[in-house]
């Protein structure tokens, strides 16, 4: 286990190694195994506290390395990229946790890769603001039946045709085993290899950026794996008993090399993999009492890079700071799902407890940006949060499903395999997250309710398996929902296997009709004048008598509001007491597809038939949603 260390130790016992080297990313101070420029060889390098002794085994030869000061060694060797190695520590030998890849895995030989050969076609690509991205959340192993990137690869232009302007990559670091969600990744730099190798990541990210598609990753920088990280056997100074944490010990941000070591890993997704931006798990865990946060210096270092790189944070503490003082660029806002879930389905186990649902919870989420601004929080006997009035629209990454609140239930089920959920108004959840001017994230799968589950999956071996299954069963048996009900076992490749998109359900029934309606809407979001529009001061949102809610924009180009009846009985709209006159004409609705403006050729068609002018004055069935507007 790692040994704890104070700040002051973590600093003396590295500041020499990193005097020269703190603010510089020069190629040669960098640890693991670099080829050099000249092709003549590769530097290997390390840093270690503990170890008296220190070599590299290249290709089963070992090659004592020189020390530098500061635990760090140094060694230029004439070996090209392909050769295996491992360092050896007082005579053991061990993987290198900054590998840039482990072809056989987290606890075998890496691989040394030149990350600058692969050469790219999309050379112009600079990203893309916060205010374009429509996210499209997707695990590279459950995407396609392959799970491979070339598989992904060619999902593509699906994706760009559908509307989607950025992908959002579970995490794709290194972890043990045969499938995982990636959250237990144990070597940060390395692409975990059953997916393919670095340079069909690069391929990935390159076609994408040809079409015009931002590629996002998801990063955990607050624990690492139980299985395969070799960071302490190195030095226990990356880690310390400083904090706590649910998920092992805690990373030591005072020590500069564990500092350095995921700046440096940010900086190789974004410059080496040209992705455009990351996303931070769980940043609440990222811990840290140095005088800089890491979280202010990571957005530091990935926003002095060349192009547009984006820093997003999942973080349920509803702290505006880490937009305003940190300078990331996003948030997940965790509240507007859970009242949308709250208004769908009634659930109040767990961390739904808190939450109102209804029209007038959704109009308040939605005016304000979250729910909780410094009120109690019960689940944690303490307050939560703070007003997010300086933060602009495009900041507010909003979902009505993502991995974590599929995943994290007892059999994998979407929201929209709830009994309780109609396809109807699960389309008019759909409607009002992609009108509003937040940025919107979908899950895959979500724009044609895939009839797929996303249930936690997981490969570890022996008592860490067994206790990941066990654990599993005692995590739901709080919830008054999930009882009698079999939790799927992550252990099993079947719940693996579950959890594959269907690709061929799309063109039936309710998923086509549910895909027309995402296609729509994503392209109404792009082109409409008044939509486009991604200010704060042009939203207003309320409900009227308890049952329908209404959020309206108004512009300069245009006006348009959306009206959702949430309740059992229809609406006659022209009876409602709003505060605002409607608007005459229909932009959108939840069930049908409008007629386009004269003179732009034959309506098209949903299943039901066409909207017309009676149906939006007349009334609103349960669970619909419309759009209305005027200008524009």
């Amino acid at each position: 286990m790692p040994q704890s260390s104070t700040p002051s130790q973590s600093h003396s016992a590295s500041q020499s190694s990193l005097s020269t080297q703190q603010e510089s990313d020069a190629l040669a101070s960098r640890l693991g195994a670099h080829p050099l420029p000249d092709g003549s060889g590769t530097r290997f390098r390390l840093w270690t506290s503990t170890a008296r002794t220190v070599a590299v085994r290249v290709d089963g030869n070992d090659h004592t390395m020189h020390s530098q000061g500061g635990g760090i060694y140094d060694l230029v060797l004439p070996v090209q990229p392909g050769a295996k190695y491992k360092f050896v520590l007082d005579d053991a030998a061990w993987p290198d946790p900054y590998a840039r890849f482990l072809p056989d895995g987290v606890h075998g030989e890496a691989e040394v890769m030149d990350l600058h050969q692969y050469r790219w076609q999309t050379t112009d690509w600079r990203g893309l603001p916060l205010k374009s991205c429509v996210f499209y959340e997707l695990h590279i192993g459950t995407f396609t039946p392959e799970g491979t990137y070339a598989a992904a690869q060619a999902k593509l232009p699906y994706l760009k045709g559908l509307g989607i302007t950025a992908l959002q990559l579970m995490p794709l670091a290194a972890f043990s085993g045969e499938r995982g969600w990636g959250y237990d990744g144990a070597a940060l730099y390395a692409p975990y290899a059953p997916y393919g190798r670095p340079e069909a990541l690069m391929a990935f990210v390159d076609a994408a950026h040809g079409l015009g598609l931002g590629v996002f990753l998801d990063v955990v920088y607050n624990h690492f794996g139980p299985d395969g990280n070799y960071l302490s056997l190195y030095s226990p100074q990356y880690f310390t008993d400083r904090f706590s944490s649910a998920w092992g010990a805690s990373l030591d941000y005072a020590e500069p090399h564990m500092r350095r070591f995921v700046t440096g890993n940010a900086r190789m997704w974004l410059r080496d993999y040209r992705l455009d931006g990351l996303r931070l798990d769980a940043t609440q865990a990222m811990q840290d009492d140095s005088e800089t946060h890491i979280l202010a210096e990571l957005a530091q270092e990935v926003h002095r890079l060349n192009g547009t790189h984006l820093l997003l944070a999942e973080d349920y503490r509803n702290l505006p700071e880490l937009v305003t003082q940190h300078k990331l660029d996003g948030i997940w806002i965790d509240d507007f799902h859970h009242e949308v879930r709250v208004t769908l389905t009634a659930d109040q186990d767990g961390y739904y407890a808190p939450y109102q649902g209804g029209a007038a919870a959704l109009a308040n989420t939605i005016e304000r940006g979250w729910v909780f601004e410094g009120q109690w929080w019960p689940l944690e006997d303490r307050p939560r949060g703070k007003p997010a009035d300086a933060l602009g629209a495009a900041s507010f990454v909003y979902f009505i499903q993502n991995h974590d609140q599929v995943g994290n239930r007892a059999i994998g089920d979407r929201i929209h395999h709830l009994p309780q959920v109609s396809p109807e108004r699960f389309r008019a959840a759909s409607m009002l997250l992609l009108t509003l001017p937040m940025t919107p994230l979908l899950f895959m799968g979500q724009e044609w309710a895939a009839s797929t589950p996303f249930p936690f999956f997981s490969d570890h071996h022996g008592e860490l398996g067994a206790a990941i299954s066990e654990g599993r069963k005692k995590e739901f048996e709080g919830f008054a929902s999930f009882k009698g009900e079999d939790i799927l076992d992550p252990q099993s490749a079947q719940t693996f296997e579950v959890a594959k998109l269907h690709w061929d359900e799309q063109s039936g029934g309710e998923h086509a009709k549910t895909l027309g309606l995402y296609r729509q809407l994503l392209k109404l979001r792009k082109t409409d004048p008044v939509l486009q529009n991604r200010d704060r001061q042009n939203l207003s949102a309320g409900s009227v008598a308890g049952d329908l809610l209404w959020v309206r924009t108004v512009t300069d180009a245009g006006e348009r509001a959306l009206l959702w009846n949430l309740g059992a009985a229809e609406l006659k709209l022209d009876s409602l007491s709003l505060p605002f006159e409607l608007p005459g004409d229909v932009v959108a609705y939840s069930e049908f597809l409008p007629s386009p403006p004269a003179g732009e050729g034959p309506a098209e068609q949903g299943e039901g038939g066409r909207v017309t002018t009676s149906t939006r004055k007349d009334k609103l069935k349960p669970g619909h949603a419309v759009l209305l507007g005027r200008g524009a």
